[in-house]
């Protein structure tokens, strides 16, 4: 069985446009097929933290692992974001404890900068939130299309004089940096909350 957060079409709070389509590694079930999983049960309610079955889960997509307490030299390698962190996981026992408590309690309303599906699992696993006064979270995906968005934006102006290999080079390199310094596992504004204080974090967002 899967514990995830999800958003129901209805519920969206994200971007509002492609872009939702293209960061959210967690959808929600469309396919009526299985409404009435004989394992997971009624499948109709798709938006918050929900348990489903695998098969459900997948709804027919791949399978990928997320890694946790990557060194920074695989993390920097691995191009794509929302494939790894440098924060380490907790005990199996910590992590089962959390996916239950937000499975009858709730994460928040869900966001897809601030509060996706990507925060919900790593929170499980570490217990670490980006807590400020603009939301809680960032998840990989969010903050690397950050990153994109801010090295095409920023290459061309500073360096209008460099040809085009030296433009991709410094948008390659700024885009590393900032994919880097947002991971959870180095950000300096980031603390360990108790997953009973969640319900209270997310009555403020």
């Amino acid at each position: 069985m899967v514990i995830h957060f999800t958003r129901g079409s209805s519920q969206e709070s994200g971007t509002g446009t492609i872009l939702d389509c293209l960061l959210i590694s967690s959808p929600p079930l469309h396919n009526t097929s299985y409404i009435l999983c004989p394992r997971c049960g009624d499948q109709t309610r798709t938006d918050g933290v929900i348990r489903s079955c695998l098969d459900c889960f997948l709804s027919g997509d791949d399978l990928y692992l997320f890694e946790y307490g990557v060194s920074p030299a695989l993390f920097l390698a691995k191009a794509r974001g929302g494939t790894c962190t440098t924060a380490s996981s907790d005990p199996t026992e910590e992590v089962l404890y959390r996916s239950l408590f937000l499975l009858e309690n709730g994460f928040g309303g869900y966001h897809v900068f601030k509060n996706n599906c990507e925060d919900f699992a790593i929170y499980c696993k570490t217990g670490l939130l980006v807590v400020t006064n603009i939301g809680v979270g960032r998840s990989g995906q969010a903050a690397s299309f950050l990153a994109v968005a801010g090295a095409v934006a920023s290459s061309p102006l500073r360096f209008v004089t460099t040809g085009f290999g030296g433009l991709a080079l410094v948008g390659c390199g700024m885009y590393c940096i900032s994919r880097y310094i947002s991971d959870i596992g180095v950000r300096s504004d980031v603390t360990k909350v108790p997953v009973e204080m969640i319900t209270e974090l997310g009555k403020e967002d």
